[in-house]
């Protein structure tokens, strides 16, 4: 569903003109390849950055992705190489892709989330007993816990999904839309962490932060300096940019 909506909002932008030098096709290749990344890279992503010495010792079982284990850093680290390959192809500028894709992509984080909310998984901290909308999730034990499903669900979604949506609609630099979205994404995963019940083989790291808090600092920090390079560096361009 995630992938689909993301399809039809990309087809609207190029209908009203945002997309620089992206166009029917080059969608088309985006989001294949995308999808390519976004698995592979979220699998190898969650092998490297959660659980190396496990499937180091028990490498055959990096294959059994129906056991799950996905990591969002590593989907996003794969569908960076895969926009990389994508725009070198069609001779379109890296950073004038990313940008068009990046309003895109919090749909479908957002039903992602959803859909972790939905099978009962990767549920929030235990909650105070007065919390009006604490729920229990029945693999999580019998406390009322955060749905920190649905904080994701808001932030890295709908919140997101809004930020860069309006912000990529004026003329920006090339590579500003792409900095937003470092940005935006990386605070509001930080926000989110603090109600999400840390991974059981890895507890809270070095001061008292997850794993997702730490992996969410370089992107605000990149995406700061991304955004102060592209209005340094680069003129106001509609969407995507131009060609190389």
């Amino acid at each position: 569903v995630g992938f689909v909506a993301a399809y039809l909002l990309g087809r609207l932008r190029i209908a009203r003109g945002q997309s620089g030098s992206v166009d029917q096709r080059l969608l088309d290749d985006t989001l294949f390849y995308g999808v390519l990344g976004v698995v592979l890279g979220g699998r190898l992503g969650y092998v490297l950055f959660y659980k190396p010495a496990y499937y180091f010792q028990h490498p055959l079982e990096i294959f059994a992705v129906w056991q799950g284990g996905m990591s969002f850093h590593g989907g996003f680290l794969g569908v960076l190489l895969a926009l990389w390959w994508v725009a070198r192809r069609s001779r379109v500028r890296w950073l004038a892709l990313t940008d068009f894709v990046a309003p895109l992509v919090p749909i479908g984080l957002g039903t992602g989330r959803l859909g972790n909310f939905i099978n009962g998984e990767l549920w929030g901290r235990v909650a105070p007993p007065d919390l009006p909308w604490a729920m229990i999730f029945p693999a999580a034990g019998p406390e009322p816990r955060h749905p920190s499903q649905l904080y994701q669900l808001g932030l890295e979604g709908i919140a997101l999904f809004v930020l860069l949506w309006f912000y990529a609609a004026r003329p920006r630099p090339t590579g500003a839309v792409s900095g937003m979205f470092l940005i935006g994404y990386g605070v509001f995963r930080f926000i989110a962490e603090f109600f999400r019940e840390p991974d059981a083989f890895l507890g809270l790291l070095a001061l008292g932060m997850s794993m997702g808090q730490w992996l969410s600092l370089p992107m605000i920090v990149g995406g700061i300096v991304l955004m102060w390079w592209a209005h340094r560096h680069d003129a106001a361009v509609p969407g995507a940019g131009g060609r190389r």
